[in-house]
């Protein structure tokens, strides 16, 4: 006999509700420890469905009831809104509604991501942690040079070795220069832990084709590809590339109603803004290096201005990434030698041995001639796309209905 059941989910207890021939009970609550989660999902059968809405310790409780049960559906909240817009809301009425809405197969799911995934995303993460407190406590330091009239460091770097000794000399009151050795200590703690998650991710890399195949577009390193490779995870599970700029949430909001024309607004910001913002700082720099990607960048940016055409290339590469992987190809207007160097850039991260002095694969990009030979291929790519959109012209809305009758000759 078919049970759906549905846990209203907190950090200590989860609030259980059982529908079972039309009828939903409450099932009081059970602890989410290993050991009562088990309990639990001894009491359940392969018949039984399970509704879980998204939360911290969601993947944890899927993963475990799984293998005990028929399904396990993981709701959107976001698109749970019959708990959401609920005028009478508590944990038992929030488990009700979920099984309820499982009954009737009406519960928005979303993908439960495999455990190298959810890894994959914990690391990327972390590294994302790391560098925003690297950026503060530098932003710190800033601080207190300007509350002290302090001018800008020559250097180009005022936390490399010659900004540091240039800092060292700067006349500071003793509870600054104090603050300062503090936030720099704090800051070489950071970079050592950032060279470690580097490490492990760069070895991920290195194991991974899509990630092998992602560094090949211009302005797309190891670090951007491994923050989509964690976002999307399985690239199958897109019929098409526009679900995955969907899902990147990179399409506009659109809006229509009735005889209205649709109206289209900003972007939708849904899903993971980690991997957004990298697609966004991956587009800046492809718009500067001579190839498609620069002229589609370029063609937007006279229409429409400097930040709907960064985002519309970040659009593009969306796309872009989804046929590359989809397709099992390179990027067609890569550059050899700098994919190369992307390439052993990641190997020295990972750990491997330095051949100072013995050529290896990423010799070539240090060659003048070879990278100006690059760019010409590239920049007659940007030829070729500019010709090939240089007579485009907007097309008007199709008429429907009795206004499409014009009578002219077709």
């Amino acid at each position: 006999m078919r049970r759906c059941i549905g846990l209203d989910v907190h950090r200590e207890f989860a609030e259980v509700a059982i529908w079972e021939q039309g009828v939903v009970r409450s099932a009081g609550r059970i602890a989410t420890t290993p050991e009562a989660l088990r309990l639990f999902a001894d009491s359940l059968s392969e018949q039984d469905e399970v509704a879980i809405e998204a939360t911290c310790n969601t993947h944890a409780i899927a993963r475990l009831l799984e293998r005990h049960v028929g399904r396990v559906v993981v709701s959107n909240p976001q698109k749970t809104r019959a708990i959401a817009e609920a005028k009478v809301k508590t944990d038992k009425v929030d488990a009700r509604v979920l099984a309820e809405l499982l009954a009737a197969n009406y519960l928005p799911g979303v993908w439960l991501a495999d455990d190298e995934t959810q890894a994959l995303r914990r690391q990327v993460a972390r590294r994302a942690h790391i560098v925003r407190q690297r950026t503060r406590l530098k932003n710190r330091v800033q601080a207190i040079l300007h509350r002290n009239l302090v001018p800008r460091c020559p250097a180009a770097d005022l936390f490399g070795l010659k900004g540091r000794r240039w800092l060292a000399e700067q006349p500071l009151p003793a509870d600054e220069r104090q603050a300062v050795e503090a936030l720099l200590r704090q800051l070489d703690f950071h970079g050592e832990e950032l060279k470690l998650v580097d490490a492990e991710l760069a070895r991920v890399a290195l194991a991974s084709e899509e990630v092998r195949r992602l560094i090949t577009i211009p302005g797309v390193d190891a670090t951007v590809a491994l923050s989509i490779l964690a976002a999307v995870g399985d690239f199958d599970r897109f019929s098409s590339p526009q679900r995955l700029v969907s899902y990147l949430g990179l399409n506009p909001r659109v809006r229509q109603s009735g005889n209205q024309p649709a109206a289209h607004g900003r972007i939708t910001k849904q899903g993971r803004a980690q991997a957004r913002g990298m697609l966004v700082e991956a587009a800046f720099a492809a718009a500067r290096v001579p190839g498609p990607l620069r002229a589609f960048h370029e063609r937007v940016r006279a229409r429409r201005g400097m930040q709907i055409a960064i985002v519309a290339t970040a659009r593009k590469l969306a796309v872009l990434c989804w046929h590359l992987i989809a397709r099992g190809e390179d990027y067609a207007f890569e550059r050899p030698s700098l994919t190369a160097k992307k390439l052993r850039a990641l190997e020295l991260r990972a750990g491997k041995p330095s051949r100072r002095g013995r050529k290896g694969s990423a010799a070539t990009y240090s060659l003048r001639e070879v990278r100006r030979r690059e760019a010409a291929l590239a920049e007659q790519g940007e030829r070729a796309y500019r010709q090939l959109v240089a007579n485009w012209k907007s097309k008007p809305p199709a008429k429907t209905g009795a206004g499409a009758a014009t009578g002219e000759r077709l």
